[in-house]
C-alpha cells in the first residue's frame, strides 16, 4: 500500500513525464528527444503496484501530454482545455496497462519481445482514437515530431506518420528494457537494431519521388492586422499591395492565406473585380480564402458549385480567381476546428462560449474534396486544404489519389501568434509532402508560411511570424505513387490486428483458467456384505 505522500508524488510525476514529449515538437523541435521522452513515464508505469494505479498514471500522463502540446489554446479555451485533456487522457489507459503488464517486474525474453510490438501498437491505438475530428483531430502525433529528419520522412512515405510513431515508441520501449531489465538486453538490442535496419532499408531501397518539372508559386503573407471593425478590409488591402509587387515576375499561381477575404464574392462583386484585376496584373490566378456568410438561396454566381442552404450559413472556402473573375472552382472546408469553428453538442457544451473564445455560431461544412486546374498549365491540378485539415493524413492522401500534383494548405494562426502553434502547424506540411510524394504549400496570413518538396524537404525560405511579404517559390513537381498513397494506413491495421490477437489469446487463457476441474473418475467404493 502506497502512502498518501507517495501517491501524490507519483501522480505529479506522471503528469510531468507525460508532458515531456512536447519538447520534441516545434517550437523547441528537439526531434531527437522523442526517442527518449517516454522513458521516464514508462519507468513510472512499470513500477505501479497495481493495474489500477497504472491506469491512473496513464490517464494523468496522457492529460499532461495533451495540455503540454496544446498549451497555446489556454487563452482561447481557458479551463475547458483541462477538461478536454482529462477526457483525451483516458485514451492512454490501455497503453499504460500494457506497459505494466509487459515491462513490469522482471520480464523474461518472451515478454520483453512482445513488449516491443504490443506497447507501440497500444500507443498507436491512442493516437488513432484521438485523431477523430470530434476529439480534436490528429494534432501532435508523435511521428510528426520527426518532420525535419529525412530518414523518418522516408518512412512516412511507406507507412505514413503512423509508421514513424510506431518506431519512435519501440525505441523508447527498448531503452526502458536496457535500463530496468538487465536480463532482457538481448531482445532490447535486437528490437532497436531492427528499427535501425528497417529505416536503413527504406532509405536505400524505397524509390524517391521523380521530379517532373517545376511550378512557380507565390505566397502572400500580409502579416498581423489589429482587430477592429475594418480589420478584414485592411487585411485585404495589404494582400493587394503585396500581390502587386509580383507584377513582371513569371508566376503560375498566387496563394493567399485562410480568411484572407472577409466577404462572400457574390455579395461583394467589387471585391471580385479587384481580385480579377490583380490576377490580370500579375498574370496568374489567385487562390484566396473566403470566410463569410454565404447569401441565402440558390448560388447567384459561378463561384459556388452547389446551391446554398436556405438560410445561408458561414463557410470557409478556397476560391480560385482569374483575370475574368472567379473561375467557378470552390472548395468548402469539410473538417472544422472543434470549439474554434463549431461547438460539439452545442446544447450541452454551449457554455464554453462564456468561458473562452469558442465559436458563437457553427460554421457549415463542405461535402467533398475538390481538385482545381491551373489555366496555362494543362494537366496540373492542385488540391486545397484549409487550416488544420493539413493535420489529417487521409485528406491529403485522397487528393493525391484523385490526381493532385500539388497540395495547398491555407491557414491562419494569428490568434496564437506568439506561441508554438504557427511552427507546429507549418511542420505538418513536411510530413504530408513526404507521405504523398507531392509538394505542399503552407500559406498563412501571419506566418509561418513554408513550402516543402515531394520528399518533405524545405523549398526556399520560410516566412516568419514577423514577415510581411510576397515570396515566389520554384516548387518541384513529382510523378509516381508512394507506398503510403497506394496502401494507406496499413501500420494502423497491423497494430489493431496485433492487439486483437493479444486480447483473443488472453481471453482464451482466462476462460481456460476458469474452466472447472473434471470430477474424479475413480470407481465407487464397494461395501462388504456379511
Amino acid at each position: 500500500m502506497l502512502s498518501k505522500r507517495t501517491r501524490c508524488w507519483r501522480a505529479a510525476a506522471a503528469v510531468a513525464a507525460g508532458a515531456l514529449a512536447c519538447l520534441a515538437f516545434p517550437a523547441p523541435s528537439l526531434w531527437w528527444f522523442a526517442y527518449v521522452a517516454l522513458v521516464p513515464w514508462m519507468l513510472l508505469l512499470r513500477s505501479a503496484p497495481t493495474g489500477r494505479r497504472a491506469a491512473l498514471e496513464g490517464w494523468l500522463g496522457g492529460a499532461g501530454f495533451i495540455v503540454a502540446v496544446h498549451h497555446w489554446l489556454l487563452p482561447s479555451l481557458h479551463v475547458f482545455l483541462l477538461l478536454v485533456a482529462a477526457l483525451l487522457g483516458l485514451l492512454w489507459i490501455p497503453w499504460a496497462l500494457l506497459v505494466r503488464e509487459f515491462l513490469g517486474g522482471v520480464p523474461d525474453p518472451g515478454r520483453a519481445t512482445a513488449a516491443l510490438f504490443l506497447v507501440p501498437a497500444a500507443w498507436l491505438l491512442a493516437e488513432l482514437a484521438r485523431s477523430w475530428q470530434g476529439l480534436g483531430g490528429p494534432w501532435g502525433l508523435l511521428g510528426a515530431s520527426q518532420w525535419q529528419v529525412a530518414p523518418a520522412l522516408r518512412l512516412a512515405s511507406v507507412g505514413g506518420v503512423w509508421l514513424v510513431s510506431l518506431l519512435v515508441v519501440a525505441v523508447n520501449c527498448g531503452l526502458v528494457l536496457l535500463i530496468a531489465v538487465p536480463g532482457a538486453r538481448v531482445p532490447a538490442v535486437a528490437g532497436m537494431t531492427g528499427c535501425a535496419v528497417l529505416t536503413g532499408v527504406v532509405w536505400l531501397w524505397v524509390p524517391r519521388p521523380e521530379v517532373s518539372g517545376t511550378l512557380r508559386v507565390a505566397v502572400v503573407q500580409p502579416g498581423l492586422v489589429a482587430d477592429g471593425p475594418d480589420s478584414t478590409d485592411v487585411r485585404f488591402a495589404a494582400g493587394e499591395r503585396l500581390t502587386r509587387t509580383l507584377a513582371g515576375q513569371p508566376v503560375d499561381l498566387v496563394v493567399w492565406g485562410e480568411s484572407s477575404v472577409g466577404a462572400d464574392l457574390a455579395a461583394r462583386p467589387d471585391l471580385a473585380r479587384r481580385l480579377a484585376s490583380l490576377s490580370a496584373e500579375v498574370g496568374a490566378p489567385l487562390l484566396v480564402n473566403v470566410d463569410a456568410r454565404r447569401p441565402p438561396g440558390p448560388a447567384a454566381t459561378p463561384v459556388a458549385t452547389a446551391a446554398a442552404l436556405p438560410d445561408g450559413g458561414i463557410y470557409k472556402s478556397s476560391v480560385l480567381v482569374g483575370p475574368r473573375g472567379p473561375t467557378g472552382d470552390r472548395y468548402d472546408k469539410m473538417r472544422l476546428v472543434p470549439f474554434g469553428e463549431y461547438v460539439p453538442a452545442r446544447s450541452l457544451l454551449g457554455w464554453a462560449t462564456s468561458v473562452g473564445k469558442a465559436a458563437g455560431e457553427d460554421r457549415r461544412r463542405g461535402e467533398h474534396p475538390v481538385l482545381m486546374g491551373l489555366p496555362g498549365r494543362p494537366g496540373v491540378r492542385f488540391g486545397p486544404l484549409v487550416c488544420f485539415e493539413s493535420a489529417f493524413p487521409d485528406m491529403s492522401r485522397r487528393l493525391t489519389r484523385d490526381g493532385a500534383a500539388l497540395l495547398i494548405a491555407q491557414s491562419a494562426t494569428s490568434s496564437f501568434q506568439h506561441s508554438w502553434a504557427p511552427a507546429q502547424h507549418a511542420s505538418l506540411a513536411a510530413v504530408r509532402a513526404a507521405e504523398n510524394g507531392r509538394p505542399v504549400v503552407h500559406a498563412t496570413l501571419t506566418g509561418i508560411s513554408e513550402v516543402h518538396g515531394p520528399s518533405g524537404e524545405r523549398i526556399g525560405p520560410a516566412l516568419a511570424t514577423s514577415a510581411r511579404a510576397a515570396q515566389v517559390y520554384d516548387v518541384p513537381l513529382a510523378r509516381g505513387t508512394t507506398f503510403y498513397v497506394r496502401f494507406g494506413d496499413w501500420p494502423v491495421g497491423a497494430a489493431l490486428a496485433l492487439l486483437a490477437a493479444y486480447c483473443t489469446l488472453e481471453g482464451a487463457r482466462s476462460l481456460g483458467l476458469r474452466k472447472p476441474a473434471p470430477e474424479p473418475t475413480t470407481p465407487p467404493a464397494r461395501t462388504a456384505r456379511g
